[in-house]
């Protein structure tokens, strides 16, 4: 049975002012119904200002992020979407015709970016209303549904999320909880759109349920009917809203109080020159560049200053050793203590400077995590840390030392490896990487050791 899924997705722009209107975006920030104006509440005679420039820049952006084409060179209207909810004085939201259309995004095509105005933040339950947010820019994504299970879409979501991240352009407290609508159908039945859908794992599981009611309907000869639906996700469950509107039911009409957006080509260069380059596509150029795994690429490319840092020290040491200390060591530190690669404090020389002593041998990949422990925490030269640590590398020729000793003080184990007993080594290994104070690398112990001992069976 024919599985079709696509998605409305709506994310809150990063300006210093709402879009028609110059009052400050720092809603969370500040008490209910403090930065509103008359245009922002919707008051009657109030009449909005042209749309904020940087919005539009990040609308223009995130579309070239998604591959779509701008529509540039034509009267791109805002319109009016009529609907009655408590957070929505004026009757109606503003919010545009598509500025982009046409994008693709790793085979799921993209239909058309919008660029919109948030309405503010109703309590159903205390019927109060908070009009701070109400005109905050927004940009909506819409897909075709191209996507055929809830793993393909809660794939395409965190692809999606990436990109957005990368452009800097969403509000920080906002990219965790990007508000969707999804359209889902199976073959045979209507259309339904699921919303109150705030992240990725709400769609996943939103989607879990709703195909799972609609395949039971079908089964039993109910039909699945055109409706809209909202997702309670303390229950994990969809609910019916009311009957699937149309287009024409939200009486679309040009604002008559704003004129239409002009895009230039000139803008459209201007803001892809200075673009950054998408996740999905650094991420293969890394695999081709560095010759690294596709899977350290993709956790490389998680987040944009990872991926930035990544490349200012792979061209001075091995990629695969900086490909593999990115993926797994750094990557599970700074999940530890809660942190973003942009909010490190030690620099890529640093980095770059403790990756070499792990490289040439001189210190042990352990010793390294030590490091890059306290590096992550507090920021300073690595040889700094290792004496702190008291954990300064051994000395040229102070493991060969230790190593014979260790032969001369332990001659029974040699004679016991001798006889064929290898677990000899192990105890050999330990007593070495013990004299050393945890200093030698086991790895390089084990390697001198073997030398050592087959060069005295080869003189027996």
């Amino acid at each position: 049975m024919e599985v079709k899924i696509g998605f409305e997705v709506h994310l809150q722009l990063r300006t210093e002012r709402k879009l028609y209107c110059d009052c400050p975006t720092n809603y969370a920030e500040v008490p209910p119904n403090t930065n509103v104006c008359p245009i922002c509440t919707g008051m009657p005679g109030a009449k909005p200002m042209r749309p904020n420039r940087a919005a539009v820049e990040a609308a223009v952006e995130i579309s070239l992020m998604l591959g779509c084409r701008v529509r540039t060179g034509e009267p791109l209207h805002i319109l009016r979407k009529h609907y009655d909810y408590p957070d929505l004085p004026s009757g109606y939201q503003r919010t545009s015709v598509p500025l982009a259309v046409e994008g693709v995004l790793e085979g799921v095509r993209i239909r058309e970016v919008h660029l919109e105005e948030d309405p503010g933040q109703y309590d159903p339950v205390s019927g109060t209303v908070d009009f701070n947010r109400s005109g905050i820019p927004l940009v909506e994504i819409v897909t075709e549904p191209d996507l055929r299970s809830p793993e393909e879409a809660r794939r395409f979501l965190r692809l999606l999320t990436r990109v957005l991240e990368y452009t800097g352009r969403v509000r920080p407290e906002a990219g965790g909880a990007m508000r969707a609508d999804v359209n889902v159908s199976l073959e045979g039945g209507g259309r339904v759109e699921v919303k109150n859908i705030n992240s990725v794992k709400g769609a996943y599981r939103a989607l879990k349920f709703e195909l799972q009611r609609q395949a039971e309907r079908l089964r039993r000869g109910q039909g699945v009917s055109r409706e809209t639906r909202a997702y309670l996700e303390s229950q994990m469950i969809t609910v019916p809203m009311r009957a699937k509107e149309l287009e024409e039911d939200y009486r679309y009409i040009p604002d008559p109080d704003l004129p239409p957006i002009l895009l230039g080509e000139e803008l459209v260069e201007e803001v892809r020159r200075r673009m950054v380059e998408p996740p999905h596509l650094r991420e293969r150029r890394l695999v081709e560049r560095y010759g690294i795994p596709l899977q350290a690429a993709r956790v490389i490319t998680s987040e944009r200053e990872l991926a930035d840092l990544f490349e200012r020290v792979a061209g001075e040491v091995d990629p695969l050793l900086a490909a593999d200390w990115f993926r797994t060591k750094l990557k599970k530190v700074l999940n530890y203590l809660g942190l973003r690669a942009g909010e490190v404090g030690f620099s890529a020389g640093q980095l770059l400077s403790l990756l070499k002593m792990v490289e040439s041998g001189r210190i042990s990949r352990e010793q390294g995590e030590l490091v890059l422990r306290e590096l992550v925490r507090r920021p300073e030269d690595p040889e700094r840390i290792l004496l702190r640590l008291g954990l300064s590398p051994l000395r040229e020729g102070e493991l060969e030392e230790l190593v014979g000793r260790v032969l001369e003080e332990n001659r029974e184990a040699v004679q016991d490896y001798l006889g064929g007993r290898k677990e000899a080594l192990n105890f050999l290994t330990g007593k070495v990487v013990g004299a050393s104070g945890g200093r030698a690398d086991p790895r390089e112990v084990v390697r001198i050791l073997r030398e050592r001992l087959e060069g005295l069976r080869g003189r027996d």
